[in-house]
């Protein structure tokens, strides 16, 4: 082994130190990235999704190599990792790697249009911020109209710092709103417990219990109650789990409203 000095550069992200924290990002990657898609202008866009955009997989004809396509949303996919702001978009190309067509391929184009426009936006970790943890959980409930899985997404919190983020699918059809929560909850929980040990693991211990932050009340009164399994016994694994870290005060459930939502960000298209 040797000693290389200071990261500065690693994998296609880049780390820059200061007195205050450390700044993440990937701009060479990006620039790498928009010279390998070839766009013919130089057009930037101020958001990566038109609002309400749906695309489906029989939008006009598939394209005649979806090579392309393929390449550009599995660089995006990796991009992701230090670009919170394009999960959801990334998250609805992926979905039609398989037989993209032209509609999802101008989906593709906006998406790197508005990274030319961003492409000095970083993450950053502040130095004095505080080692507590503190997620937030959002599902939006049957949202695709080809398809009726509800769809989960999460961030958590490292203090000021945001350190995890998802949008996926869920596996499973929910019957509502409620239950769509509390399988989006089970997927943060399990996030939550893998976190708090890795913490640990740092010789950073969990002394409370890590505050998971809700805008639906009555998957909180679920998740909370157990004389609620009643109502609940097609997702009694889920809500079983989630009330089980609850009871031994890993996590502790509180309401937000939907406007304080951070969750909500990965569920759907901004403005």
């Amino acid at each position: 082994m040797s000693d290389l000095g200071p990261l500065r550069y690693f994998l296609g992200i880049e780390i820059f130190s200061t007195s205050d924290g450390f700044f993440i990002s990937q701009e060479k990657y990006i620039q790498d990235l928009l010279a390998r898609s070839t766009l013919g202008d130089q057009r930037t866009l101020v958001t990566p999704m038109e609002i309400n955009v749906q695309p489906r997989a029989s939008d006009s004809d598939p394209l005649p190599n979806p090579t392309r396509y393929r390449h550009l949303v599995g660089s995006l996919v990796y991009l992701a990792v230090t670009r919170p702001n394009i999960s959801y978009p990334v998250h609805i190309l992926s979905q039609f790697v398989s037989t993209p067509t032209s509609v999802h391929y101008s989906y593709l184009l906006r998406v790197l249009r508005y990274l030319r426009d961003t492409i000095s936006h970083r993450l950053f970790f502040l130095r004095s911020s505080s080692l507590e943890l503190q997620a937030y959980s959002d599902a939006t409930w049957a949202s695709d109209p080809s398809d009726p899985r509800s769809l989960s997404a999460y961030c958590v919190f490292l203090g000021g710092s945001l350190i995890a983020w998802k949008t996926k699918k869920q596996t499973a059809v929910s019957r509502s709103s409620t239950e769509a929560e509390l399988r989006a909850i089970d997927m943060l929980t399990a996030e939550v417990i893998w976190l708090r040990w890795l913490l640990e693991d740092f010789g950073v211990s969990a002394t409370t219990s890590t505050p998971l932050l809700l805008d639906i009340t009555s998957a909180i009164s679920i998740a909370r109650d157990p004389v609620k399994y009643e109502l609940t016994k097609h997702i009694g694994v889920d809500a079983h789990f989630v009330r089980t870290t609850v009871q031994d005060q890993t996590l502790a459930l509180h309401y937000v409203p939907s406007e304080l939502q951070l969750a909500d960000f990965f569920t759907k298209a901004q403005t």
